[in-house]
């Protein structure tokens, strides 16, 4: 299986449709991008010895074609990966908390308390994958304690850090 991990609000413009739409699901390529365009593109897909420069090739070329992230987009993710209150990072992009959470969720699927929640997650599993303490990484990623990243860590994963950390 090869796949792509997109940067968050990268999603939409590769894919053509705003991320909410196809939170918490599977769907198929064909119903979002015409069928036989998709016939193609598998094709050459399957007879790559590199499948996956291939699929990066064409995310790329939908990127190129549909637009990165907006300057807007990529602020709300630094300050949200930063640790700031949803106050604050609408306040600091000129939006309403309203509209921020309209962004958020055709850019990334959900809205901004979540956004943060899942970077302050990445972060944190970022730290476990290089070997640090879970004390540590709860402390330094902005977590209450140890049990609150792991609450959050089953909450959002549905297992314990210890499993994803390998």
């Amino acid at each position: 299986m090869t796949g792509l991990r997109f940067a968050p609000g990268t999603g939409p413009a590769v894919l053509g449709v705003p991320a909410c739409a196809l939170r918490d699901q599977r769907v198929a390529l064909q119903e979002l991008w015409a069928p036989d365009r998709v016939r193609r593109l598998a094709g050459r897909i399957a007879a790559a010895t590199a499948p996956g420069r291939v699929l990066e090739a064409i995310a790329e070329d939908r990127l190129r074609r549909g637009g990165t992230p907006s300057p807007v987009l990529r602020a709300i993710v630094r300050l949200l990966r930063d640790g700031h209150p949803v106050t604050t990072v609408a306040e600091a992009v000129g939006l309403s908390e309203r509209q921020l959470r309209r962004r958020s969720l055709t850019a990334f699927g959900y809205g901004p308390k979540k956004l943060g929640r899942v970077l302050r997650f990445d972060r944190a599993l970022s730290m476990a994958r290089d070997g640090a303490p879970l004390a540590e990484i709860a402390a330094r990623a902005g977590y209450a304690d140890q049990p609150h990243l792991a609450r959050e860590v089953k909450a959002l994963t549905g297992v314990p850090l210890g499993r994803l950390r390998g």
